[in-house]
């Protein structure tokens, strides 16, 4: 899986970004089709809470893309709840696939 991080407006520490890749990369055990992943950390104004945000877009095959996007007062939160939300659209897809 081919995986892509911009981030918005900052420079993300090399811990930040081995955590990103770590979790993308476990996706591929609830399905092995994903062409490729992007994720997009931003920061909304620093002085409130829940200014984080991440969005993930994975590239799968048949469908186009899953996308999800969630906010949180850390990065690693905010990619954990995001990752959550792709894994249960992912589930989805492929009960569909089954089915047909």
């Amino acid at each position: 899986m081919n995986i892509n991080l911009n981030a918005v407006h900052f420079t993300p520490d090399q811990k930040l970004v081995d955590f990103a890749n770590k979790k993308l990369n476990k996706l591929d055990t609830f399905f092995e089709g994903i062409i490729s992943a992007e994720l997009i950390l931003k920061v909304l104004k620093p002085e409130t809470a829940d200014n984080k945000i991440a969005e993930i877009k994975l590239s799968i095959p048949a469908n186009g893309y899953l996308f999800a996007k969630k906010e949180a007062d850390t990065f690693e939160e905010a990619i954990d709840l995001a990752i959550d939300a792709i894994r249960r659209q992912l589930t989805k897809f492929k009960e569909k696939l089954k089915e047909k």
